[in-house]
């Protein structure tokens, strides 16, 4: 696929100015997604028998990962980066591309969205190649019911991995959890507990019909609304006063039921279904192949892996970049939100595909 037919040619000032689309809206934040594999195979992302991957060839080279970067910060106004999958820990040269970015970037924020299987054992090592801070995904303290959500019974390795990341000073972990409905919903306060008693931030997501079953819908996922309910059964919260920056979760101050005067920690709710935050979008996304993703429900995509293999100087992709930025829909691959709506069409992509 490639830029949307119908869109304004690029301005000539939008060209010296970044990842501007046509909305005003400017992409800062980086997400680059190192690999599509992943070695869990959780029900609202994956089949059982996993996907058909990449073959080696057609993933981003180490430099080439590296290069996208420099183009991105350098030239186009990047701020913030977030590697991803997949999973990002099964790539073999991790370290080494966290090493060369940090690099030429002494100072831009590193994260990683990672499902923590083997990070007990490289977790210093992340941190030393330049790696700031981590976001884990676990949506279950019980062993079963996580095992029941991801078909592998890991959770004991998850969460030697997250306690790994915070001794060794990862930043402020965060912990990601999908609620589905009937089998992990009644855990939110639990997760709450655990997540603020150990200085963590929990952010509950909604369920986004990004499934490769693509056997979501709407009626069947848990709202931000019922997760503030399913929460507030055992804490009080209040709306985060700090500014939320474009950032994708909205952000609340927790205070146990038992001492409502005392703020023990916050937890993020990204509701991308129920209450879009598309207006202030800051991301531009990278696949594990090259290809940019403009909206995390976009069905067009942007190829820079063939300007990179093809001896194109850092300008041309920038350019192309941009153009790919420049064509974004306003909300959820359309000119309006509505996942879930009679004309939402779900990407042909998998979350694991597509890289959070």
């Amino acid at each position: 696929m490639g830029i949307q037919l119908g869109m304004p040619a690029l301005p000539p000032a939008v060209a010296r100015s970044g990842l501007m689309d046509t909305h005003g809206r400017q992409a800062t934040d980086m997400r680059l997604s190192l690999t599509d594999k992943c070695n869990l195979r959780c029900t609202y992302c994956m089949p059982a028998e996993g996907l058909n991957w990449l073959q080696k060839d057609q993933v981003l080279s180490r430099s080439e990962m590296v290069r996208l970067v420099r183009i991105g910060v350098d030239l186009l106004g990047v701020r913030e980066l977030r590697l991803t999958g997949g999973e990002p820990l099964v790539r073999a040269d991790l370290l080494d591309i966290i090493r060369d970015i940090r690099g030429n970037h002494p100072d831009l924020p590193i994260s990683m969205t990672t499902n923590a299987l083997g990070l007990d054992r490289k977790a210093a090592a992340l941190r030393d190649a330049g790696l700031t801070r981590i976001n884990v995904s676990m949506d279950s303290l019980h062993p079963d019911t996580f095992a029941q959500l991801t078909r592998r019974p890991f959770l004991d390795r998850v969460l030697k991995g997250i306690e790994a990341a915070a001794e060794v000073g990862l930043g402020l972990v965060k912990i990601n959890a999908v609620l589905m409905r009937g089998i992990n919903d009644h855990e939110a306060p639990d997760l709450v507990e655990w997540a603020v008693s150990r200085g963590f931030e929990l952010r509950f997501i909604e369920q986004m019909p990004l499934d490769a079953d693509h056997g979501w819908t709407r009626d069947g996922m848990i709202t931000a609304a019922e997760m503030r309910k399913l929460v507030e059964t055992q804490f009080v919260l209040t709306p985060d006063p700090r500014n939320r920056d474009g950032a994708p979760a909205e952000r609340w101050e927790v205070r146990r039921n038992s001492a409502p005067d005392v703020v023990v920690g916050t937890v993020g709710i990204i509701a991308s279904v129920t209450e879009p935050f598309c207006a202030d979008c800051r991301r531009t996304r990278v696949t594990a192949e090259g290809k940019i993703m403009s909206c995390l429900f976009s069905r067009e995509e942007t190829d820079l892996r063939d300007l990179l293999r093809t001896g194109a100087d850092d300008d041309a992709v920038a350019r192309r970049w941009q153009e790919a930025m420049w064509a974004k829909p306003k909300a959820h691959g359309m000119d309006h939100t509505g996942l879930g709506a009679a004309d939402f069409v779900q990407p042909d992509r998998s979350m694991s595909a597509i890289g959070g």
